[in-house]
């Protein structure tokens, strides 16, 4: 039985395509083919939540709902939904988000015209009747108000509660057609899951820790955040002090949880969030998992999170009563304490580590490969992270100098040994973001965290597969045998 894992991290949006973004297509299907073949166990993806502002699957309308540019659009022409010249229409070589929401949502909604209510669309409905309302209700009151935030919606349109019973119906149709995308993406993203456990590879979800302030999730149930119940405004805002990422620190602007009103409940928003994960992926990794311990509150009106305040978290109290044993990966990087470190060991959670973060010169740094403990999801970088091939060329001399030496690598050989020293720790699981498998430079770094344009761009190159050979080689390095492994 395998005791160590090896895993690829790419997002959805990054798959080759000819309509302008990845999707849950024959893309995905060949991608864990390829996974299969390379010896890999795991595809890991970011957040697969609609993007709203920023283009980022970190910012969400919606915690529960999938995002609708990944429905397979081929699929939609085969069961004659859409022609093969509106199918033709769609083809762009580029990603670009604002064409995606303009033209995207166009196309699907043709396809929605000729789309008849089955058995199974009525299931569905009734399965996740928990925020399917909500989502599609907001997403309706969304477009009959162009868009704006909800906070500028007319005032009984600004929370679920103002809402008549005429004002509901009077959207029937268009939260119809917000129903009929989930409908279309649920069905797709199982598929690709049974697909994947028949090739032996397993999916890896990610979870924002926060929604969007302009989101279902808030519109609808506006007692469990922190936000003024009249006005619905905030006070204080999420983001982290300064770290290795950012010297002023990450101004989010998410609206904060009010977790006394999610304990009065048992924390079933929670549950139910994390169960509708589970019922596409395997595993969740969770984002910014320490706001469980505590969490940093910024003032709404700040420009930057450098005076912010920690507010104590419901710790491990958001676990009990549902099973998640075995399929949780806790993500513990930035600013962490003891508190923090001792929260996540008693979940028995894997917590991560990077290895880009290893080389401050010293020898208990707890990225250091030698230093990684069994426990751990290790990484050679994150999404917010550089490629490794950039991470390493943007360093001094000096620091390349001390990279090569621990590694007892050459320039020419260091980003390989670099990965093998991931693959040959004692994690138990290894991940390599695909770019440092085709050793890829910082022009197709994913996120810059604080960047305001040129992020969630990366694109797969279609002609990936020739790295087989590459990644099965570095991949044998997750058989080496380990002291005292665990």
């Amino acid at each position: 039985m395998k005791d160590r894992f090896n895993g690829v991290l790419l997002h959805v949006s990054s798959l080759p395509s000819e309509y302008g973004i990845g999707a849950l297509d024959e893309s995905a299907f060949s991608f864990v083919d390829f996974l299969s073949d390379a010896g890999v166990d795991f595809w890991q993806t970011l957040p697969v939540n609609p993007t709203s502002f920023g283009d980022s699957p970190y910012q969400s309308p919606s915690a529960f709902a999938g995002n609708p540019y990944f429905i397979d659009i081929k699929t939609l022409n085969k069961r004659g939904l859409l022609t093969k010249r509106e199918l033709d229409g769609a083809k762009t070589p580029e990603l670009n988000y604002e064409k995606l929401f303009k033209d995207r949502i166009a196309l699907l909604r043709i396809a929605f015209s000729r789309f008849e209510k089955s058995d199974e669309f009525l299931i569905f409905e009734k399965n996740n009747a928990y925020w399917l309302d909500d989502y599609a209700y907001f997403m309706a009151l969304k477009v009959k108000n162009n868009f704006v935030s909800f906070d500028k919606f007319p005032k009984n349109e600004r929370s679920k509660s103002r809402m008549s019973a005429a004002d509901f119906e009077a959207l029937r149709n268009e939260a119809d057609f917000w129903k009929f995308l989930q409908f279309e993406f649920d069905s797709e993203m199982r598929a690709l899951k049974n697909y994947a456990a028949s090739k032996s590879v397993s999916l890896i979800g990610d979870i924002p820790i926060y929604v969007a302030y302009d989101s279902a999730d808030v519109w609808a149930r506006p007692e469990l955040f922190r936000i003024d119940k009249r006005t619905m405004k905030m006070t204080e805002v999420a983001g982290v002090p300064p770290d290795y990422f950012s010297a002023t620190g990450q101004l989010w602007g998410n609206p904060l949880y009010n977790f006394s009103a999610h304990k009065k409940d048992n924390y079933e928003w929670w549950h139910k969030r994390l169960s509708k994960q589970l019922e596409y992926f395997d595993m969740v990794r969770i984002d910014h998992f320490r706001a469980f311990e505590s969490y940093y509150a910024v003032p709404s009106d700040a420009d930057n999170a450098i005076k912010g305040r920690w507010i104590k978290g419901p710790g491990t109290k958001v676990f009990e009563g549902i099973d998640v044993e075995g399929k949780i990966i806790a993500e513990d990087l930035g600013l962490i304490t003891d508190k923090v470190r001792r929260l996540v060991k008693r979940t028995g959670f894997p917590g991560m580590k990077v290895f880009q973060f290893a080389f401050d010169g010293k020898s208990d740094n707890e990225h250091l490969p030698k230093n990684v403990k069994y426990n751990t999801v290790y990484y050679t970088g994150t999404h917010d992270n550089d490629t490794l091939k950039g991470w390493y060329e943007s360093l001094s001399d000096s620091a390349k100098e001390y990279v090569k030496s621990v590694l007892d690598a050459t320039d020419e050989d260091v980003l390989r040994k670099a990965i093998k020293s991931v693959m040959r720790s004692r994690a138990k699981y290894a991940v390599v973001p695909m770019q440092d498998y085709l050793f890829e430079g910082d022009d197709c770094r994913m996120n810059t965290p604080g960047g305001k344009t040129g992020n969630w761009l990366y694109r797969l190159p279609a002609n990936y597969k020739k790295s087989l050979k590459t990644i099965k080689s570095l991949n044998k390095n997750r058989t080496a045998k380990v002291r005292n492994i665990k």
